[in-house]
């Protein structure tokens, strides 16, 4: 060290030991890892008149002073007239000496590790007794932190408390003996960008009181033992009273005590702090079904009062307290239930077209009003009418309009009626299906010819890339006999392929126009002609012959 650093060293020295008498030397411990303050309370007076400016000082060793300035370190603020640590660390362990003017103060602080396996550390742990019965409430608020403060939790024997749990910090409750042990807050700050924690830890003991007491009990107010039948069992109560309190057990029925249950005799004891303890044993022998679900009650009692904790024999296992008959009642009844919610689960699928179009008559369903839409239906068809294809010829342009629009009032677009000849046939094909709400494609072997494959390829464009429309495939004929259909189509749902059979199909009621309805938009249905109309006979295609 140079000359001049220890004559500056020894002169701090002197005039703290001549001039500036230490007021105090408190001794502070603070955990490493928390933020941590000392704090100088001048008078009012001197917060009105300041004495001079206030230097903060930590003494090293016999000689070694260094001043404090929050230039020098990021952790080291001052506020006032507290000197803040964010966090504490081990090495600022030292005598800190507080100056303003002519007043200094002095702190020794020691900084101790953390304990890695407890929510708090022994070493800062306050102590706090109180008697039973009396009020037990912990003061857990930091004013100087309260502003930093985001979010405060509580733990007792470092298990957080929760809603339902008895909480004494900042309330007002009483103690009772099973509220002894380790409370703790921990106060979340945030802080210049950074999360602490802040914790307070109180050694909560309840005694008796120093004269005649409440009786109290000890355990829960309720207890239910589970126990095996054939067993015996012997139930233990025990209390803090006064010497002359008494302790017993209300074992009685209607008709008396169960000759296997019997009362122990009473015992007391003497606790080292002069009160007394008093106990009394019920046994229970050979444990049959009249002992169980029957209240046995333990009652202390005063002339400070009473209390009584109850307990209740069950049998183990649980299941075996419902009644043999009653379970299997309960078992049959929800077999039978479960196997008639199947029933209806398989019913629902197997006609659930006929249950849909039911429903669409029954509230009058129209999906068709505010869509925009003109066709229900564009129907994509092969329009040669040569020998060999005929029937489908007048299927898609006899059939269909006979029975979609005059007998269920839908309205398809047909090619040969209603598109104008002389125009730009791809255009106007484009534009028709866009004006339709589905797309009915009569496939057959025939029907992927040039002519038609635009009509194929720009409905399932429409369908499965811009979503705008729903496909429709009737197979004509069976789909093994198509040659070079698009991949695309393997992609439509299956129950969107309607297969015509010429002698089962024909009547409005057949499955086929069932599921073509039931694919087609809902619609309030307004038919044309008569119910009874007679539609075209088609002969079985050759290929269904061989």
């Amino acid at each position: 060290m140079h000359s001049r650093d220890l004559l500056w060293a020894l002169s701090i020295l002197m005039a703290i030991n001549t001039s500036e008498p230490s007021r105090s030397r408190s001794h502070m411990t603070a955990v490493a890892g928390e933020p941590f303050y000392l704090e100088y309370c001048p008078s009012s007076a001197e917060r009105e008149d300041p004495k001079g400016m206030i230097r903060w000082i930590k003494k090293k060793g016999a000689l070694e002073q260094i001043e404090l300035d929050p230039r020098n370190s990021s952790r080291i603020m001052f506020n006032g007239c507290a000197l803040e640590f964010w966090p504490v660390e081990l090495d600022d362990s030292g005598l800190y000496i507080f100056k303003m003017g002519n007043d200094t103060w002095n702190w020794n602080l020691m900084v101790i590790s953390r304990n890695e396996h407890r929510c708090f550390t022994e070493n800062r742990v306050t102590s706090k007794s109180v008697e039973v019965k009396k009020n037990l409430e912990l003061r857990c608020g930091n004013h100087h932190y309260k502003k930093w403060v985001q979010r405060t939790s509580f733990y007792k024997d470092c298990r957080e408390i929760t809603e339902n749990n008895k909480n004494p910090f900042n309330s007002q409750m009483n103690a009772e003996f099973q509220d002894m042990g380790y409370y703790t807050c921990v106060h979340s700050l945030h802080y210049n960008g950074k999360l602490f924690n802040v914790t307070n830890t109180f050694n909560v003991s309840v005694t008796g009181d120093r004269n005649n007491i409440i009786p109290v009990l000890y355990g829960s107010k309720f207890n239910e033992i589970e126990v095996e039948l054939g067993k015996d069992k012997q139930l233990n109560c025990s209390a803090l009273v006064n010497e002359d309190d008494n302790i017993y057990w209300s074992i009685w029925r209607e008709n008396g005590i169960d000759p296997n249950v019997h009362e122990e005799n009473e015992i007391k004891t003497k606790t080292t702090d002069g009160k007394w303890q008093a106990s009394r044993v019920l046994s229970i022998e050979n444990i049959n079904e009249n002992n169980l679900n029957f209240p046995y009650n333990c009652t202390v009692i005063s002339g400070e009062g009473s209390e009584t904790n109850v307990f209740i024999l069950v049998r183990k296992g649980g299941i075996d307290d419902i009644p043999d008959h009653i379970f299997t009642r309960g078992m049959i009844t929800a077999s039978l239930i479960l196997v008639a919610v199947v029933f209806v689960v398989i019913g629902c699928y197997i006609y659930r077209v006929d249950l849909t179009l039911f429903y669409r008559r029954f509230i009058g369903k129209d999906e068709t009003l505010t869509d925009g839409k003109t066709y229900d239906a564009f129907v994509s068809y092969l329009k040669e009418c040569r020998p060999e294809n005929c029937e489908e010829h007048t299927f898609a342009v006899e059939i269909l309009p006979s029975v979609l629009e005059k007998h269920f009032g839908y309205r398809l677009c047909i090619f040969e009626r209603d598109v104008l000849p002389g125009g730009a046939v791809v255009d106007e094909i484009h534009s028709l299906i866009e004006k339709s709400r589905r797309i009915i494609i009569v496939l057959s072997e025939r029907y992927m010819s040039n002519k038609v494959r635009y009509e194929l390829e720009s409905g399932l464009h429409e369908a499965l890339v811009e979503r705008k429309i729903k496909i429709i495939l009737i197979e004509f004929t069976p789909v093994r006999d198509v040659m070079f259909l698009p991949q695309s189509l393997e992609l439509l749902k299956s129950h969107r392929v309607l297969k015509w059979k010429a002698e089962k199909s024909l009547s409005y009621n057949s499955s086929f126009w069932k599921n073509l309805r039931y694919l087609m938009p809902a619609k309030t249905i307004k038919p044309g002609i008569d119910k009874s109309e007679v539609l075209p006979v088609l002969s079985r295609p050759d290929h269904q012959q061989r």
